[in-house]
Protein backbone atom coordinates (compact mmCIF):
# COMPACT_ATOMS: atom_id res chain seq x y z
CA UNK A 1 0.00 0.00 0.00
CA UNK A 2 2.86 2.37 0.79
CA UNK A 3 4.51 1.67 -2.57
CA UNK A 4 1.19 2.09 -4.36
CA UNK A 5 0.50 5.40 -2.62
CA UNK A 6 4.00 6.64 -3.48
CA UNK A 7 3.48 5.68 -7.12
CA UNK A 8 0.16 7.52 -7.26
CA UNK A 9 1.77 10.62 -5.76
CA UNK A 10 4.64 10.51 -8.27
CA UNK A 11 2.34 10.02 -11.26
CA UNK A 12 -0.08 12.70 -10.02
CA UNK A 13 2.72 15.21 -9.51
CA UNK A 14 4.05 14.50 -12.99
CA UNK A 15 0.57 14.90 -14.50
CA UNK A 16 0.02 18.21 -12.66
CA UNK A 17 3.39 19.47 -13.87
CA UNK A 18 2.58 18.50 -17.44
CA UNK A 19 -0.80 20.28 -17.21
CA UNK A 20 0.79 23.47 -15.93
CA UNK A 21 3.53 23.32 -18.56
CA UNK A 22 1.02 22.88 -21.38
CA UNK A 23 -0.91 25.91 -20.13
CA UNK A 24 2.30 27.92 -20.07
CA UNK A 25 3.12 26.84 -23.63
CA UNK A 26 -0.39 27.81 -24.77
CA UNK A 27 -0.02 31.25 -23.17
CA UNK A 28 3.34 31.79 -24.84
CA UNK A 29 1.90 30.84 -28.22
CA UNK A 30 -1.00 33.26 -27.83
CA UNK A 31 1.36 36.05 -26.84
CA UNK A 32 3.60 35.31 -29.82
CA UNK A 33 0.58 35.29 -32.14
CA UNK A 34 -0.51 38.74 -30.87
CA UNK A 35 3.03 40.10 -31.24
CA UNK A 36 3.25 38.73 -34.77
CA UNK A 37 -0.10 40.34 -35.68
CA UNK A 38 0.94 43.78 -34.37
CA UNK A 39 4.30 43.54 -36.17
CA UNK A 40 2.55 42.84 -39.49
CA UNK A 41 0.14 45.73 -38.86
CA UNK A 42 3.10 48.03 -38.25
CA UNK A 43 4.68 46.93 -41.54
CA UNK A 44 1.41 47.69 -43.36
CA UNK A 45 1.18 51.13 -41.74
CA UNK A 46 4.74 51.88 -42.83
CA UNK A 47 3.87 51.05 -46.44
CA UNK A 48 0.80 53.30 -46.31
CA UNK A 49 2.88 56.04 -44.72
CA UNK A 50 5.42 55.91 -47.53
CA UNK A 51 2.72 56.04 -50.25
CA UNK A 52 0.85 58.91 -48.55
CA UNK A 53 3.98 61.00 -48.26
CA UNK A 54 4.89 60.45 -51.91
CA UNK A 55 1.42 61.85 -52.81
CA UNK A 56 2.68 65.28 -51.66
CA UNK A 57 4.42 65.79 -54.98
CA UNK A 58 2.15 63.70 -57.22
CA UNK A 59 0.21 65.46 -59.96
CA UNK A 60 -3.50 65.83 -59.29
CA UNK A 61 -3.24 65.08 -55.53
CA UNK A 62 -4.29 67.52 -52.86
CA UNK A 63 -1.73 68.35 -50.22
CA UNK A 64 -4.48 69.37 -47.79
CA UNK A 65 -5.76 65.76 -47.79
CA UNK A 66 -2.48 63.87 -47.61
CA UNK A 67 -0.70 65.88 -44.94
CA UNK A 68 -3.30 65.09 -42.22
CA UNK A 69 -3.30 61.51 -43.51
CA UNK A 70 0.44 61.20 -43.03
CA UNK A 71 0.20 62.74 -39.57
CA UNK A 72 -2.53 60.25 -38.60
CA UNK A 73 -0.53 57.27 -39.95
CA UNK A 74 2.59 58.46 -38.15
CA UNK A 75 0.69 58.69 -34.87
CA UNK A 76 -0.79 55.22 -35.44
CA UNK A 77 2.66 53.84 -36.16
CA UNK A 78 4.02 55.30 -32.92
CA UNK A 79 1.19 53.69 -30.91
CA UNK A 80 1.72 50.29 -32.58
CA UNK A 81 5.41 50.32 -31.72
CA UNK A 82 4.63 51.28 -28.13
CA UNK A 83 2.22 48.31 -27.89
CA UNK A 84 4.88 45.99 -29.30
CA UNK A 85 7.40 47.14 -26.73
CA UNK A 86 4.96 46.42 -23.89
CA UNK A 87 4.61 42.77 -24.96
CA UNK A 88 6.99 40.21 -23.40
CA UNK A 89 9.83 40.35 -25.89
CA UNK A 90 13.35 38.92 -25.93
CA UNK A 91 16.48 41.02 -25.58
CA UNK A 92 17.26 41.09 -29.31
CA UNK A 93 13.66 41.91 -30.22
CA UNK A 94 13.61 44.75 -27.69
CA UNK A 95 16.76 46.30 -29.20
CA UNK A 96 15.30 46.06 -32.70
CA UNK A 97 12.07 47.75 -31.58
CA UNK A 98 14.02 50.58 -29.91
CA UNK A 99 15.82 51.17 -33.20
CA UNK A 100 12.46 51.14 -35.04
CA UNK A 101 11.03 53.75 -32.65
CA UNK A 102 14.05 55.99 -33.24
CA UNK A 103 13.73 55.53 -37.01
CA UNK A 104 9.99 56.43 -36.97
CA UNK A 105 10.77 59.54 -34.91
CA UNK A 106 13.40 60.50 -37.49
CA UNK A 107 10.76 60.02 -40.22
CA UNK A 108 8.59 62.56 -38.42
CA UNK A 109 11.39 65.13 -38.56
CA UNK A 110 11.90 64.38 -42.26
CA UNK A 111 8.17 64.83 -42.89
CA UNK A 112 8.16 68.26 -41.22
CA UNK A 113 11.10 69.37 -43.38
CA UNK A 114 9.26 68.12 -46.48
CA UNK A 115 6.19 70.15 -45.56
CA UNK A 116 8.36 73.25 -45.18
CA UNK A 117 9.68 72.73 -48.71
CA UNK A 118 6.15 72.33 -50.08
CA UNK A 119 4.90 75.40 -48.23
CA UNK A 120 7.82 77.37 -49.67
CA UNK A 121 6.84 76.15 -53.18
CA UNK A 122 10.00 74.04 -53.51
CA UNK A 123 8.46 70.79 -54.72
CA UNK A 124 11.66 69.63 -56.34
CA UNK A 125 13.51 69.71 -53.00
CA UNK A 126 10.53 68.07 -51.31
CA UNK A 127 10.47 65.29 -53.91
CA UNK A 128 14.20 64.70 -53.45
CA UNK A 129 13.76 64.30 -49.67
CA UNK A 130 10.69 62.09 -50.04
CA UNK A 131 12.21 59.65 -52.54
CA UNK A 132 15.62 59.42 -50.86
CA UNK A 133 15.81 60.16 -47.14
CA UNK A 134 12.17 59.43 -46.20
CA UNK A 135 12.04 56.28 -48.32
CA UNK A 136 15.23 54.97 -46.70
CA UNK A 137 13.89 55.68 -43.22
CA UNK A 138 10.68 53.75 -43.91
CA UNK A 139 12.68 50.80 -45.30
CA UNK A 140 14.93 50.76 -42.21
CA UNK A 141 11.94 50.83 -39.87
CA UNK A 142 10.30 47.91 -41.73
CA UNK A 143 13.52 45.91 -41.57
CA UNK A 144 13.91 46.56 -37.84
CA UNK A 145 10.34 45.47 -37.14
CA UNK A 146 10.87 42.26 -39.13
CA UNK A 147 14.08 41.60 -37.17
CA UNK A 148 12.18 41.98 -33.91
CA UNK A 149 9.48 39.59 -35.13
CA UNK A 150 11.97 36.88 -36.10
CA UNK A 151 13.89 37.28 -32.84
CA UNK A 152 10.68 36.88 -30.87
CA UNK A 153 9.82 33.71 -32.80
CA UNK A 154 13.26 32.27 -32.09
CA UNK A 155 13.06 33.08 -28.38
CA UNK A 156 9.61 31.51 -28.17
CA UNK A 157 10.85 28.34 -29.87
CA UNK A 158 13.73 28.03 -27.43
CA UNK A 159 11.44 28.56 -24.43
CA UNK A 160 9.00 25.93 -25.69
CA UNK A 161 11.83 23.45 -26.30
CA UNK A 162 13.06 23.93 -22.72
CA UNK A 163 9.55 23.32 -21.37
CA UNK A 164 9.18 20.20 -23.54
CA UNK A 165 12.45 18.87 -22.16
CA UNK A 166 11.21 19.39 -18.60
CA UNK A 167 7.99 17.57 -19.50
CA UNK A 168 9.96 14.61 -20.88
CA UNK A 169 12.11 14.45 -17.74
CA UNK A 170 9.07 14.56 -15.45
CA UNK A 171 7.21 11.89 -17.42
CA UNK A 172 10.32 9.68 -17.61
CA UNK A 173 10.97 9.99 -13.87
CA UNK A 174 7.38 9.06 -13.02
CA UNK A 175 7.43 6.10 -15.41
CA UNK A 176 10.78 4.86 -14.07
CA UNK A 177 9.51 5.06 -10.50
CA UNK A 178 6.37 3.15 -11.42
CA UNK A 179 8.39 0.41 -13.17
CA UNK A 180 10.69 0.14 -10.14
CA UNK A 181 7.74 -0.26 -7.81
CA UNK A 182 6.27 -2.95 -10.05
CA UNK A 183 9.53 -4.92 -9.95
CA UNK A 184 9.76 -4.53 -6.18
CA UNK A 185 6.23 -5.83 -5.70
CA UNK A 186 6.60 -8.84 -8.00
CA UNK A 187 6.27 -12.05 -5.97
CA UNK A 188 9.27 -14.32 -5.90
CA UNK A 189 8.92 -18.09 -5.43
CA UNK A 190 10.45 -19.52 -2.31
CA UNK A 191 12.87 -22.36 -2.87
CA UNK A 192 13.43 -24.69 0.06
CA UNK A 193 16.30 -27.14 -0.30
CA UNK A 194 16.08 -30.20 1.87
CA UNK A 195 19.38 -32.02 2.26
CA UNK A 196 20.02 -35.00 4.51
CA UNK A 197 22.32 -34.40 7.45
CA UNK A 198 25.12 -36.93 7.52
CA UNK A 199 26.92 -37.57 10.81
CA UNK A 200 29.60 -39.95 11.89
CA UNK A 201 27.24 -42.05 14.06
CA UNK A 202 25.15 -45.00 12.79
CA UNK A 203 22.05 -45.81 14.77
CA UNK A 204 20.03 -48.93 13.97
CA UNK A 205 16.26 -48.59 13.60
CA UNK A 206 15.66 -51.11 16.41
CA UNK A 207 17.69 -49.19 18.94
CA UNK A 208 16.23 -45.92 17.82
CA UNK A 209 12.71 -47.19 18.23
CA UNK A 210 13.48 -48.70 21.63
CA UNK A 211 15.05 -45.53 22.92
CA UNK A 212 12.05 -43.32 22.14
CA UNK A 213 9.87 -42.91 25.31
CA UNK A 214 6.13 -43.39 24.85
CA UNK A 215 4.71 -40.32 26.54
CA UNK A 216 1.36 -38.63 26.15
CA UNK A 217 2.88 -35.64 24.33
CA UNK A 218 2.29 -36.05 20.56
CA UNK A 219 5.37 -35.57 18.40
CA UNK A 220 5.20 -32.87 15.75
CA UNK A 221 6.17 -33.50 12.15
CA UNK A 222 9.92 -32.93 11.79
CA UNK A 223 10.98 -29.92 9.77
CA UNK A 224 13.54 -30.07 7.01
CA UNK A 225 17.01 -30.03 8.50
CA UNK A 226 19.00 -26.95 7.55
CA UNK A 227 21.97 -27.28 5.31
CA UNK A 228 24.25 -25.44 7.74
CA UNK A 229 26.47 -28.46 8.60
CA UNK A 230 27.25 -29.07 4.93
CA UNK A 231 27.96 -25.41 4.26
CA UNK A 232 30.18 -25.27 7.32
CA UNK A 233 32.03 -28.36 6.09
CA UNK A 234 32.60 -26.76 2.68
CA UNK A 235 33.82 -23.53 4.28
CA UNK A 236 36.16 -25.52 6.55
CA UNK A 237 37.57 -27.43 3.58
CA UNK A 238 38.20 -24.21 1.60
CA UNK A 239 39.77 -22.54 4.61
CA UNK A 240 42.02 -25.58 5.14
CA UNK A 241 43.23 -25.52 1.54
CA UNK A 242 43.93 -21.79 1.77
CA UNK A 243 45.82 -22.28 5.03
CA UNK A 244 47.96 -25.04 3.51
CA UNK A 245 48.79 -22.92 0.44
CA UNK A 246 49.59 -19.91 2.64
CA UNK A 247 51.83 -21.97 4.87
CA UNK A 248 53.71 -23.39 1.87
CA UNK A 249 54.15 -19.90 0.39
CA UNK A 250 55.46 -18.58 3.73
CA UNK A 251 57.98 -21.43 4.01
CA UNK A 252 59.16 -20.85 0.45
CA UNK A 253 59.54 -17.11 1.08
CA UNK A 254 61.62 -17.81 4.21
CA UNK A 255 63.93 -20.15 2.33
CA UNK A 256 64.42 -17.62 -0.45
CA UNK A 257 65.93 -15.30 2.13
CA UNK A 258 68.59 -17.94 2.96
CA UNK A 259 69.78 -18.67 -0.56
CA UNK A 260 73.60 -18.70 -0.89
CA UNK A 261 74.30 -20.09 -4.35
CA UNK A 262 72.72 -20.99 -7.65
CA UNK A 263 72.22 -24.64 -6.64
CA UNK A 264 69.98 -23.70 -3.72
CA UNK A 265 68.16 -21.27 -5.98
CA UNK A 266 67.47 -24.10 -8.45
CA UNK A 267 66.11 -26.33 -5.66
CA UNK A 268 63.78 -23.55 -4.50
CA UNK A 269 62.58 -23.11 -8.07
CA UNK A 270 61.74 -26.82 -8.04
CA UNK A 271 59.65 -26.38 -4.87
CA UNK A 272 57.89 -23.40 -6.40
CA UNK A 273 57.19 -25.38 -9.55
CA UNK A 274 55.69 -28.19 -7.46
CA UNK A 275 53.39 -25.76 -5.64
CA UNK A 276 52.30 -24.18 -8.93
CA UNK A 277 52.00 -27.56 -10.69
CA UNK A 278 54.47 -26.29 -13.29
CA UNK A 279 56.49 -28.59 -15.54
CA UNK A 280 59.19 -25.99 -16.04
CA UNK A 281 60.28 -22.62 -14.61
CA UNK A 282 62.78 -20.18 -16.17
CA UNK A 283 64.25 -17.00 -14.70
CA UNK A 284 64.86 -14.32 -17.35
CA UNK A 285 66.97 -11.26 -16.53
CA UNK A 286 67.14 -8.10 -18.58
CA UNK A 287 70.51 -6.94 -19.81
CA UNK A 288 72.18 -3.82 -18.51
CA UNK A 289 70.98 -1.92 -21.55
CA UNK A 290 67.42 -3.23 -21.10
CA UNK A 291 67.11 -4.30 -24.72
CA UNK A 292 66.73 -8.05 -24.24
CA UNK A 293 66.08 -10.87 -21.76
CA UNK A 294 68.63 -13.59 -21.06
CA UNK A 295 67.79 -16.99 -19.46
CA UNK A 296 69.69 -17.30 -16.15
CA UNK A 297 68.29 -20.25 -14.15
CA UNK A 298 65.71 -22.91 -14.87
CA UNK A 299 63.98 -25.92 -13.37
CA UNK A 300 62.59 -28.71 -15.50
CA UNK A 301 65.05 -28.06 -18.33
CA UNK A 302 68.51 -29.55 -18.67
CA UNK A 303 71.72 -27.54 -18.71
CA UNK A 304 72.06 -28.00 -22.46
CA UNK A 305 68.46 -26.91 -23.04
CA UNK A 306 69.08 -23.81 -20.94
CA UNK A 307 72.25 -22.97 -22.85
CA UNK A 308 70.44 -23.28 -26.18
CA UNK A 309 67.64 -20.91 -25.13
CA UNK A 310 68.03 -17.70 -27.18
CA UNK A 311 67.81 -14.26 -25.71
CA UNK A 312 64.45 -12.55 -26.08
CA UNK A 313 64.39 -8.98 -27.47
CA UNK A 314 62.40 -6.47 -25.48
CA UNK A 315 60.20 -5.79 -28.51
CA UNK A 316 59.44 -9.48 -29.18
CA UNK A 317 55.85 -10.62 -29.59
CA UNK A 318 55.66 -13.10 -26.72
CA UNK A 319 54.54 -13.20 -23.10
CA UNK A 320 58.04 -12.82 -21.55
CA UNK A 321 58.81 -9.66 -23.55
CA UNK A 322 55.34 -8.27 -22.83
CA UNK A 323 55.78 -8.80 -19.07
CA UNK A 324 59.22 -7.17 -19.26
CA UNK A 325 57.86 -4.16 -21.18
CA UNK A 326 54.67 -3.55 -19.20
CA UNK A 327 55.59 -4.81 -15.75
CA UNK A 328 52.31 -6.77 -15.61
CA UNK A 329 51.63 -10.47 -15.35
CA UNK A 330 50.95 -12.23 -18.65
CA UNK A 331 48.66 -15.27 -18.81
CA UNK A 332 48.79 -17.68 -21.75
CA UNK A 333 45.73 -19.92 -21.62
CA UNK A 334 46.04 -23.57 -22.58
CA UNK A 335 44.40 -24.79 -25.78
CA UNK A 336 42.60 -28.13 -25.99
CA UNK A 337 44.89 -30.62 -27.71
CA UNK A 338 47.61 -27.98 -28.06
CA UNK A 339 50.27 -26.28 -25.96
CA UNK A 340 49.84 -26.09 -22.17
CA UNK A 341 49.17 -22.81 -20.42
CA UNK A 342 51.81 -20.52 -18.97
CA UNK A 343 52.30 -17.64 -16.54
CA UNK A 344 54.92 -14.91 -16.84
CA UNK A 345 55.34 -12.74 -13.72
CA UNK A 346 57.48 -9.56 -13.99
CA UNK A 347 60.44 -9.25 -11.62
CA UNK A 348 60.02 -5.69 -10.34
CA UNK A 349 62.82 -3.85 -8.53
CA UNK A 350 63.09 -0.30 -7.28
CA UNK A 351 64.23 1.00 -10.69
CA UNK A 352 61.60 -0.88 -12.69
CA UNK A 353 61.20 -4.30 -14.24
CA UNK A 354 64.53 -6.21 -14.37
CA UNK A 355 63.30 -9.55 -15.66
CA UNK A 356 60.54 -12.13 -15.75
CA UNK A 357 59.65 -15.48 -14.22
CA UNK A 358 58.00 -17.84 -16.72
CA UNK A 359 56.26 -21.05 -15.67
CA UNK A 360 54.65 -23.69 -17.88
CA UNK A 361 51.51 -24.72 -15.96
CA UNK A 362 49.77 -28.07 -16.27
CA UNK A 363 46.09 -28.89 -16.03
CA UNK A 364 44.80 -25.39 -16.79
CA UNK A 365 46.09 -23.97 -13.49
CA UNK A 366 47.24 -20.73 -15.11
CA UNK A 367 43.77 -19.28 -14.44
CA UNK A 368 43.97 -20.04 -10.69
CA UNK A 369 44.34 -16.98 -8.50
CA UNK A 370 46.42 -18.90 -5.94
CA UNK A 371 48.91 -19.97 -8.64
CA UNK A 372 49.12 -16.41 -9.94
CA UNK A 373 49.65 -15.09 -6.40
CA UNK A 374 52.40 -17.65 -5.74
CA UNK A 375 54.24 -16.72 -8.95
CA UNK A 376 54.02 -13.05 -7.95
CA UNK A 377 55.50 -13.84 -4.50
CA UNK A 378 58.41 -15.78 -6.03
CA UNK A 379 59.08 -12.97 -8.53
CA UNK A 380 59.11 -10.41 -5.70
CA UNK A 381 61.76 -12.37 -3.78
CA UNK A 382 63.82 -12.81 -6.93
CA UNK A 383 63.82 -9.03 -7.45
CA UNK A 384 65.68 -8.45 -4.15
CA UNK A 385 68.20 -11.18 -4.93
CA UNK A 386 68.90 -10.50 -8.62
CA UNK A 387 68.80 -6.71 -8.75
CA UNK A 388 72.61 -6.52 -9.08
CA UNK A 389 73.05 -9.57 -11.32
CA UNK A 390 71.82 -8.28 -14.66
CA UNK A 391 73.84 -9.69 -17.58
CA UNK A 392 75.58 -7.60 -20.19
CA UNK A 393 74.19 -7.26 -23.69
CA UNK A 394 75.70 -9.38 -26.44
CA UNK A 395 77.35 -6.31 -27.96
CA UNK A 396 78.95 -5.31 -24.63
CA UNK A 397 82.18 -6.83 -23.28
CA UNK A 398 81.43 -9.26 -20.45
CA UNK A 399 83.29 -8.51 -17.20
CA UNK A 400 85.25 -11.28 -15.52
CA UNK A 401 83.54 -12.11 -12.23
CA UNK A 402 84.93 -13.84 -9.20
CA UNK A 403 84.02 -17.55 -8.83
CA UNK A 404 81.92 -16.99 -5.71
CA UNK A 405 79.99 -14.07 -7.22
CA UNK A 406 79.42 -16.05 -10.41
CA UNK A 407 78.06 -18.95 -8.39
CA UNK A 408 75.75 -16.61 -6.52
CA UNK A 409 74.45 -15.24 -9.85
Amino acid sequence: MIFGAATLVAVGAAAFFLFQTEQQITTQRMTLRAFDLRAREATTVLADLRVAQQAYVAEGQGVDFWMPKVASLHESMTGTLAALRQSPVSGEASRALDEAVATVAEFGNIDRRTRDYITGDEKLMAADVIFSTAKLAVANAARQIETARLAEHQAADLAEAALRKKEALAAGAAASFAVLVVFLLMPRPRVEVEEPVTTGLSISPTRAAASVPTTAVPAKAPKAAPAAPRAQALETSVATRHAIALKAAASLATDFGRVRDAEEMTRLLGRAATLMDASGVVIWLGTTTGTELAPMLAHGYGAQALSRMPRVPRSADNAAAAAYRTGQMQIVLARPGGNPGALVAPILAADGCIGALSAEIQGGGEASESVQALSTIVAAHLATMLADSRPAAESEPKPVAEPRAAAQR
